[in-house]
C-alpha cells in the first residue's frame, strides 16, 4: 500500500495521528512482530491462535471488533451446529461454554445436539482462553492490508485507533470469514453459486424472554413438525402468516431454539437477500431492515403463537450474521462429493466433519433446494487451508477452498473450531522449523493433532 492511500485511508477512518505518531504507520521497522498472526476472532481464529501459542509460537490474534467470538457472540448465534471428531478444541470450547449450566436440558433434534451459547459469559470465556494461551490480542484493529515479499505474506497492515500499523509474521492465518488478507494478497477467490453468484441470505438473530414454559413450543428449523395445542403444525402456520403479510417477506420460518434459561427462546428468522455482505452501505441498510423484521418477528409470536404472549427482546445480534461471502481457491478443495460419499483422506487434518448441506434461499424464504440435504461425515484435506500461488498464508473457518454446496455444510461453528486448531497447529509448526506452511507434511499436523487427543483416522 503507498504512502498516499495509507493517509486516505486514516484520514477516512477518522484516525489521523498524533504529531507523535506521525509517519509510524507503515515503515520498514513493523510495529509488532510473531511467529503467528491470525486475523479474525471468531470461533475459527480462536482455535487458531490459541492452538499456536500452545505450541509455543509467539502469537498475535488480531481482532475488528472489541471482544472475541464473531458470531459466537456478537452475532448472537445459537445453538453451536455441526460436529468432527472427538478431542478437538470445539469439545474444549463446549465444556468451557458449558460449565456454569451442567443442569440445563440436552437438546438433539435432526441437525444433531443444540449447544447452547450465553453469549455475555462466552466474550470472557474466549479472552480468558487466549490469554491463558499466551496470545496477544489487539482488539478494534481491523486488517487493511497485506505486504508480500514474491508470493509470500510478511507483513499486515491493520486499522488502529492510533493509525495504520506494520505487524511482521512468519505465518499469517486469515480466520476473517471473508478472506480479507487472502484477498488483499491476491488470491483467486470465488463468490455465491457456480450458476449466478448469488450468495446465501444474511440475518440478525435475537433472544427473547417472558415465554411460557408450559405451553411454548421450540422449532429448530423448516422441516420441524412440531404442532401448536390447536393441531395446526407450526410451519404451516408461518407460512400461512408469511403468505397474509403478518411475517418478513422471505421470512417463511421462525425458528425458536431454547438457551441455557427457562423462558428464554433464541430466535433465527430474520433474513435479507440480494445484498453483498462485503458492501459497508448495503450492510447499514440489511441494519435497518432486519432489525424492522425483529419487531415483525415479535408482534408474530405475540399474536399467533401460545406461550409467547408476553414476550420481549431481551438481547439481539451486534453484528450481521453473514452465512457466505468468499472462499479462497486452494491446493485442495472441498467438493459435493466429499459430503454425499463421506469421503476420508490420508492428508486430512479435520476428519468426520459434518452438518447437513444448508443452503438458505439466496433468492427467497426457506431452502434454496426445497429443504435441507443430508451429509456423510467427511474429512478436509490440508491442501483446502492453503492458498493457491500465495506463501505464508493459511485460511481457516467458512472462507476456506470448496464449492457453494460444500461450503452449505463446513460454514457452521463446530467445523470451524476444528479447522483453527489444525491451521494452527500448520503455523506454529511452519514458523518453527522456518518453512512456508506448503512445505510441511499434513503427517506433521496430524501427529501432533493426534497427540493432542484428536482422533483422526488412522492415514
Amino acid at each position: 500500500m503507498s504512502g498516499s492511500a495509507v493517509a486516505a485511508l486514516a484520514a477516512a477512518g477518522g484516525c489521523a495521528p498524533r504529531e507523535s505518531e506521525k509517519g509510524a504507520s507503515v515503515s520498514a521497522t513493523p510495529w509488532l512482530e510473531a511467529d503467528v498472526v491470525v486475523a479474525g476472532g471468531g470461533p475459527a481464529g480462536v482455535c487458531a491462535a490459541v492452538s499456536a501459542a500452545r505450541l509455543g509460537a509467539k502469537t498475535i490474534l488480531v481482532e475488528r471488533f472489541g471482544c472475541l467470538g464473531g458470531n459466537l457472540t456478537l452475532g448472537h448465534v445459537s445453538p453451536i451446529l455441526g460436529k468432527v471428531c472427538a478431542g478437538t478444541m470445539a469439545d474444549e470450547i463446549r465444556r468451557l461454554l458449558n460449565a456454569n449450566h451442567l443442569d440445563a436440558p440436552k437438546v438433539m433434534t435432526r441437525n444433531g445436539p443444540e449447544e447452547h451459547i450465553d453469549h455475555e459469559e462466552a466474550k470472557g470465556i474466549l479472552a480468558r482462553l487466549c490469554a491463558d494461551a499466551g496470545v496477544t490480542v489487539l482488539l478494534c484493529a481491523p486488517v487493511v492490508d497485506a505486504q508480500m515479499e514474491g508470493p509470500r505474506v510478511t507483513d499486515l497492515t491493520v486499522d488502529t485507533p492510533k493509525g495504520l500499523r506494520t505487524i511482521r509474521a512468519k505465518v499469517v492465518v486469515d480466520a476473517t470469514g471473508d478472506g480479507r488478507v487472502a484477498t488483499a494478497a491476491g488470491a483467486e477467490v470465488k463468490i455465491g453459486r457456480e450458476s449466478d453468484g448469488a450468495t446465501q441470505p444474511s440475518t440478525l438473530e435475537f433472544v427473547v424472554d417472558g415465554v411460557d414454559e408450559s405451553c411454548a413450543i421450540t422449532a429448530w428449523g423448516g422441516t420441524d413438525p412440531v404442532k401448536l395445542p390447536s393441531g395446526e403444525e407450526y410451519r404451516a402456520l408461518c407460512k400461512r402468516m408469511n403468505a397474509a403479510g403478518e411475517l418478513p417477506k422471505n421470512v417463511t420460518i421462525v425458528r425458536l431454539h431454547r438457551t441455557f434459561y427457562p423462558g428464554e427462546r433464541s430466535v433465527n428468522a430474520t433474513q435479507i437477500n440480494g445484498i453483498d455482505p462485503l458492501d459497508p452501505v448495503a450492510l447499514g441498510k440489511a441494519d435497518v431492515e432486519l432489525r424492522g423484521q425483529i419487531d415483525q418477528c415479535v408482534a408474530f409470536l405475540r399474536n399467533h403463537v401460545p406461550g409467547f404472549e408476553k414476550c420481549r427482546v431481551k438481547s439481539s445480534a451486534g453484528t450481521l450474521g453473514v452465512r457466505e461471502t468468499r472462499r479462497v481457491m486452494g491446493d485442495a478443495m472441498v467438493v459435493d462429493a466429499d459430503l454425499h460419499d463421506g469421503r476420508h483422506y490420508p492428508d486430512a487434518v479435520v476428519h468426520n466433519a459434518w452438518f447437513l448441506i444448508d443452503i438458505h434461499n439466496p433468492k427467497g424464504g426457506g431452502q434454496a433446494e426445497g429443504h435441507s440435504h443430508p451429509a456423510q461425515p467427511y474429512d478436509i484435506r490440508y491442501g483446502a487451508f492453503l492458498p493457491k500461488g500465495i506463501d505464508g498464508l493459511l485460511t481457516a473457518g467458512r472462507c476456506i477452498s470448496g464449492t457453494h454446496r460444500a461450503h452449505a455444510s463446513y460454514r457452521v461453528m463446530t467445523p470451524c473450531m476444528a479447522m483453527g486448531e489444525a491451521v494452527g497447529v500448520a503455523a506454529a509448526l511452519a514458523a518453527k522449523r522456518g518453512v512456508v506452511p506448503r512445505a510441511l507434511a499434513a503427517s506433521d499436523i496430524r501427529d501432533e493433532l493426534s497427540r493432542r487427543g484428536v482422533q483422526l483416522q488412522q492415514a
